[in-house]
């Protein structure tokens, strides 16, 4: 199925932590965004395998995605491999996107760092013809930026105040890793009440930057055009 908008995930739950309410904007708009965890979060303190299946796909209807899957790379161990790059490219041919969307490349988390760098490669690899896939090759008209953690000055934001009540909706289906019921369960830093207030204290802040309540952030890496010096009409 060709999508407008193709967004990877290192793990569940990092798309609608970094970019849900703006997936959310897009899929009301009609335009349909297709999801893609990397792994299936086998190192996570919390929460099974099989749980945050079931969270991401309920997560996925709540944000309006036309289809969300996983590519089983090791949690813990994405690295710039042959193996790696290759199935990224046959998603990324396979479903023809106008624009993917990557975790930023400067981020605390490891696997967020490397998901950024092998998914940069593929992004690169899957225009190249002579790249050999199971599908013809295709490129994605751009390629940008999301911030899961660690931020940085946004190459432009994205105002998500009218679908922001949807990424709260789409996180709290992670109940796994934001308030596990489990007796057995550990305390992190997502079960941390000051966890959800860090993710929307971010969001308001660039919001508040663009003169709207709550905005979420994204890098590009070549100039932005415009036609004109005047401000354009959200």
């Amino acid at each position: 199925m060709a999508v407008d908008l193709l967004v990877f995930g290192p793990h569940p739950d990092d798309i609608e932590i970094g970019l849900g309410a703006t997936v959310a904007r897009h899929t009301a708009a009609g335009h349909a965004v297709g999801l893609c965890d990397l792994t299936r979060a086998e190192l996570s303190s919390n929460g099974s395998p099989e749980q945050r299946e079931k969270e991401a796909h309920a997560a996925a209807a709540v944000l309006g995605a036309a289809w969300r899957e996983n590519l089983g790379w090791p949690d813990g161990g994405i690295t710039r491999t042959p193996e790696l790059i290759r199935s990224a490219v046959d998603l990324i041919r396979r479903h023809r996107p106008r624009t993917v969307a990557v975790p930023y490349w400067d981020d605390r988390h490891p696997d967020h760092r490397a998901a950024s760098d092998v998914l940069s490669v593929a992004a690169f690899r899957s225009a190249l013809r002579r790249y050999e896939s199971a599908a013809a090759a295709w490129r994605p008209d751009w390629i940008c930026y999301y911030f899961i953690n660690d931020g940085a000055p946004p190459s432009f934001v994205i105002d998500v105040s009218d679908f922001y009540e949807r990424k709260r909706q789409a996180l709290a289906c992670y109940a796994s890793q934001f308030a596990p019921e489990d007796g057995g369960a550990v305390q992190t830093r997502l079960t941390a009440p000051t966890f959800s207030q860090l993710i929307e204290s971010r969001d308001a802040q660039f919001g508040a930057l663009a003169g709207v309540r709550f905005a979420e952030g994204v890098v590009v890496k070549e100039p932005l055009v415009r036609t004109t010096l005047l401000k354009p009409v959200p």
